[in-house]
């Protein structure tokens, strides 16, 4: 299933490859979301070995992201970046269904 309702940047992409580079396991990184974190609910990271037939799969200059349906509702519309600057490095997710985040950035409410 490829779908581009969530789109990755060129530096994630690129950080992507690299990650998955070190580890020869590994095929794609896997953004979900869950219950809690300090506005409602949260980005869990993970990397995996392949996509499961129902997943969202997102493919960039060979970067593979995946998000299962369930992530996908609260994830539609978003865009997954990566920042480096001087608060450190980080996955960003540009959500537009977030009305709300908290400060670290890792979570959200809807």
């Amino acid at each position: 299933m490829t779908n581009q309702s969530v789109t990755l940047s060129e530096q994630a992409a690129k950080r992507i490859n690299k990650i998955l580079a070190g580890d020869a396991g590994k095929q794609a990184l896997r953004i979900s979301v869950e219950g809690g974190g300090c506005s409602g609910f949260s980005y869990k990271f993970d990397l995996d070995g392949s996509a499961q037939p129902d997943d969202l799969v997102v493919e960039r200059d060979g970067a593979k992201l995946l998000i299962d349906p369930v992530s996908l509702v609260y994830m539609a519309g978003s865009e997954v970046d990566f920042v480096d600057n001087l608060l450190g490095q980080s996955f960003q997710i540009k959500n537009p269904n977030a009305v709300a985040s908290c400060g670290c950035g890792t979570s959200f409410a809807v």
